[in-house]
């Protein structure tokens, strides 16, 4: 699909208020590289998470005709200094949204999970936000086919934040031209299909929150810093083989495999950050003191449990729900000492955005 389809008619303006929630999602293949305008320069796949979500609430107001403007408060706080990311969204997408001239807009949101708690929040509050732009042009446009109304959802995400594309549906989601999905696109995400295995319908994810302050280096910079890096053509080239090797183990229940490939891309992404010039390290000692752990526990209990991280030092753990007991025993006991405060939230895997 060309990006043209995704452009709206023009329709007159008609008051509406909305409100959606998006989760946020955890990539398991990793996206770290991209051209312009926030298009991967490797597929990525990604579990959808239920509990870890963006809510936000739109007023449309009509106003004079041809102009538009907003505003945005987060956690019930006005938030001017957050208006520039929104202003560089909307000129992106203003030319598939030509409806959007004509209105004033009141956007109010807020996360269920604390702010730099490992967890990506520019993915759940851009997809909220696609989520309610989408719901009016529904009303506007009443003949949006549903499959056309997700993907142009997660085109429009897309443009906010890169991963946003994969927030829209759930539990599994493939962002990224690939050989696996004929589907499969640049522009947006889609699902996995329904051949995925039934035990990562329910898969478990613990965040361990090593550290909540601000990251060194941004997501944004670091993809920048991929362009020039050394080691960047075969990085892009092992994503794109190891998700063609992760979508028959999903299809079949390969916890396994699952687990080698899900931990490679782990540290492939952070080894990527640490051959960056400039480099830069995100993780922590707690980091590391927590994944000897989980390989500690995995070897003498034979529970398929794994961890992935993020760009920062946090700790995702991920275990099928048969082994919840077990698994957040052991947090509990032996690996929220390495958290700040103690701190670690308990998801798992759901089934995307959906309307409150």
């Amino acid at each position: 699909m060309e990006e043209n389809h995704f452009i709206s008619k023009k329709a007159t303006p008609i008051p509406w208020t909305t409100h959606w929630e998006a989760p946020s999602n955890i990539a398991l293949i990793k996206y770290w590289g991209k051209t312009a305008p926030q298009i991967p320069k490797n597929p990525s796949l990604s579990f959808t998470l239920s509990s870890s979500v963006t809510q936000t609430q739109v007023v449309f107001e009509p106003t004079s005709p041809g102009a538009f403007d907003f505003n945005f408060y987060f956690e019930g706080v006005a938030k001017p200094d957050f208006k520039p990311k929104l202003q560089t969204l909307f000129k992106r997408i203003g030319s598939y949204i030509p409806w959007i001239q004509g209105y004033q807009l009141t956007i109010k949101s807020h996360n269920t999970f604390p702010h730099s708690s490992g967890i990506a929040s520019s993915a759940s509050a851009m997809a909220a936000l696609a989520m309610c732009l989408m719901d009016l042009e529904q009303k506007l446009v009443p003949d949006l086919e549903p499959e056309f109304f997700h993907q142009k959802a997660s085109f429009l995400a897309r443009l906010g934040s890169g991963s946003a594309a994969r927030s829209i549906q759930g539990p599994v989601t493939l962002w990224g031209v690939n050989k696996m999905q004929d589907r499969s696109s640049n522009l947006y995400a889609i699902p996995f299909g329904p051949d995925l295995h039934p035990v990562f319908s329910t898969y478990q994810d613990a965040i361990l929150l090593v550290d909540k302050g601000t990251k060194a280096v941004s997501s944004s910079q670091g993809h920048q810093l991929m362009h020039q890096h050394p080691f960047a053509s075969q990085r892009f080239l092992q994503a794109a083989a190891n998700l063609e090797a992760l979508v028959p183990v999903m299809k079949a229940g390969d916890l396994e495999a699952f687990i080698k490939i899900v931990e490679l891309e782990a540290l492939s992404l952070h080894a990527m950050m640490m051959t960056s010039n400039p480099y830069f390290i995100l993780m922590k000692p707690q980091t590391l003191s927590i994944i000897e752990k989980i390989w500690e526990f995995r070897a003498s209990t034979s529970i398929p449990v794994c961890f992935t991280l993020d760009a920062g030092a946090n700790v995702h753990i991920l275990y099928p729900q048969d082994f919840k007991i077990q698994v957040n025993a052991f947090i509990q006991d032996e690996l929220a000492v390495f958290c700040q405060k103690g701190q670690y939230l308990l998801d798992q895997v759901g089934e995307g955005a959906k309307k409150v």
